[in-house]
């Protein structure tokens, strides 16, 4: 892909899973919430009782990226 080679759909071989598995995308994403979360509890900006909500919904697929994420955790915040 980085050679520029053709990716179109003529060159595909393998199925939509075969070439990324969504396991790998989950992990990804599973991933990059938790850093997120660890970081947050760390620099004192959740406590541990929000972290854990935060992770449980995240294990949930509650949130899709990111950006999600912390929009529901300012949200949250500014609730209590």
């Amino acid at each position: 892909k980085r050679k520029g080679r053709p990716t179109g759909i003529g060159k595909r071989r393998g199925t939509k899973e075969a070439r990324l598995p969504s396991k790998v995308i989950w992990m990804r994403r599973q991933r990059v919430l938790r850093r997120l979360l660890r970081k947050y509890r760390q620099q004192k900006k959740i406590d541990k009782h929000l972290y854990h909500f935060f992770y449980r919904h995240a294990k949930g697929n509650a949130y899709k990226n990111k950006r999600v994420l912390v929009e529901a955790i300012h949200k949250m915040k500014a609730e209590q």
